[in-house]
């Protein structure tokens, strides 16, 4: 495809994104919002053509670039920065991602031609951290009828004539509203950050001094290079974990057309944003908080707040959010300690891992039910611990009943037994690494309004919900899940209709 019909079909694609009919995007609740904009026509998102800078290499410098806030409102304004290696035109592709009759997103617009350049590469400073300060290549004013969600920006590169290849990555940032919703749907893209290893192998683990040396910084403002963790997957470069853990999820929750509305962890430093909802929902790899967000989750709990954690080793590293060099805030991520109380027999195997850490965070059990143990790593089945309970209404489960390989590659163990009401609802081994045995419990417990804390226990669970285009189920620790199972969407939908109920 050469740049003239590059450019006249996407402009097309454009042109029927225009005819839509407008959505309120207001403060009001819009129950459905949701149904209603997945009854849109959808479109391809994927990437088609990458190239890393090297075989080892997380960056790809062809075209690459970050957006200037994790999220926004509609009204607001986000500058996007690329850069391109060599000097290149290009265009921005704005989707919406989501159901939409099985395509996965939407297309919501498309931004350029756009001139490009190189734009360089920051020097290490204090605490590791690399934090680019580029020029914007343009800025987004978010439409009135976007309605909230989670949004990729697709860069291509516009080769000059039709014997040049193209090349593309992601940009990503979440569209967020202030109205009530049934659903809050928690991206844990501080998760996503920690683990960026942009440009060169920067990341909260890259330290020489240990893989969990405290004091080191990471920055939001930088692209999101290649995925790292347990699976290799290239056609990710730029949308940080989105695509592997939280999308799975997304695609199920709009095509049964839940009530949902998204957020980042940063907007939950604000208790008003979780006030406004029936029930959070965390997904995937949520190990990154700052201490505000704890304490306005435990207190949103307290006034009839649900959580759902579709999720693992969550609430586990405290990392406080401070401004980058410009003064924008919550931009910036500084490891500083472990949250929980570590058990007398677990401490030795924690400093062998963790280093110097001490241990002044709070105890994630009280939000989560369970907590991180050691060993960290392992997969296994999913076993159901009490079939009579509610969570399992309509799946046909029997005791001792396993969904294969749903547990991983991260987990939560060592349940709060001593509270009252808590329920282990499923429990079972995993295995690190093949070998190493570690317990998982996946736990339930009734908050003092009638709202549910639902521990699911498993980075994997969102692979049961769905398999949408462009996603890859994973493996790791010689153990992976096995895509979408009607237990799994069942025990989901049980565990949601009774938080939002």
């Amino acid at each position: 495809m050469d740049r003239r019909d590059f450019i006249k079909t996407t402009s097309a694609a454009a042109i029927a994104v225009g005819t839509r009919t407008a959505v309120s995007a207001a403060s009001g609740a819009q129950p459905d919002l949701i149904r209603t904009e997945n009854a849109r026509a959808g479109a391809s998102f994927q990437l088609t053509r990458v190239i890393p800078d090297n075989a080892k290499s997380y960056r790809t410098s062809v075209i690459e670039g970050y957006c200037s806030r994790q999220s926004l409102k509609v009204g607001e304004k986000i500058d996007i920065f690329v850069s391109t290696r060599p000097a290149a035109e290009f265009q921005i592709e704005v989707f919406r991602m989501g159901w939409y009759g099985g395509a996965g997103s939407r297309l919501m617009t498309t931004m350029g031609p756009l001139k490009g350049k190189e734009q360089p590469v920051p020097e290490m400073g204090e605490q590791r951290l690399r934090e680019c300060q580029w020029e914007a290549s343009t800025t987004l004013e978010i439409p009135a009828d976007w309605p909230s969600g989670v949004y990729l920006g697709r860069l291509t590169t516009l080769p000059e004539s039709p014997d040049k290849p193209y090349w593309q990555s992601y940009v990503v940032f979440i569209v967020k509203d202030d109205r009530p919703a049934d659903i809050l749907f928690q991206c844990s893209d501080n998760t996503w950050q920690a683990y960026n290893r942009w440009p060169e192998n920067e990341s909260l683990y890259t330290d020489p001094r240990a893989a969990h040396a405290p004091g080191v910084s990471v920055s939001f403002d930088r692209p999101y290079g290649k995925y790292v963790q347990i699976f290799e997957n290239p056609l990710s470069f730029g949308s940080g974990e989105f695509l592997l853990w939280e999308y799975p999820l997304c695609f199920w929750l709009e095509s049964q057309g839940y009530d949902v509305t998204y957020c980042s962890n940063s907007d939950n430093l604000e208790p008003a944003n979780l006030s406004r909802c029936k029930a959070m929902i965390s997904v995937g790899h949520d190990e990154y908080w700052d201490v505000r967000q704890y304490e306005n989750v435990k207190a949103a709990i307290s006034d009839g707040l649900s959580v759902l954690w579709l999720s693992a080793n969550d609430v586990y590293m405290v990392t406080p959010f401070t401004a980058n060099a410009q003064g924008a805030g919550n931009r910036r991520l500084t490891r500083q300690t472990c949250y929980g109380e570590f058990r007398e027999e677990e401490k030795e195997a924690y400093s062998k891992v963790l280093g110097p850490f001490e241990n002044p965070g709070p105890d994630e059990r009280d939000i989560i039910g369970a907590r991180t143990t050691v060993p960290f790593n392992g997969g296994g089945d999913w076993t159901c611990a009490l079939p009579d309970h509610w969570l399992f209404a309509g799946t046909g489960m029997k005791k001792g009943d396993s969904i294969p390989g749903l547990v991983g590659w991260e987990f939560h163990g060592d349940p709060e037994t001593d509270r009252a009401g808590l329920d282990v609802v499923a429990e079972g081994n995993v295995w690190a690494g093949g070998t190493r045995l570690g317990k998982y419990a996946a736990t339930l417990f009734e908050g003092p309004k009638k709202n549910i804390v639902f521990n699911a226990t498993s980075i994997f669970w969102s692979q049961g919900l769905s398999d949408p285009p462009g996603h890859m189920i994973p493996w790791s620790h010689w153990s992976r899940p096995h895509g979408p199972d009607a237990r799994v969407q069942r025990i989901t939908k049980n565990a949601i209709e009774r938080a939002i109920s």
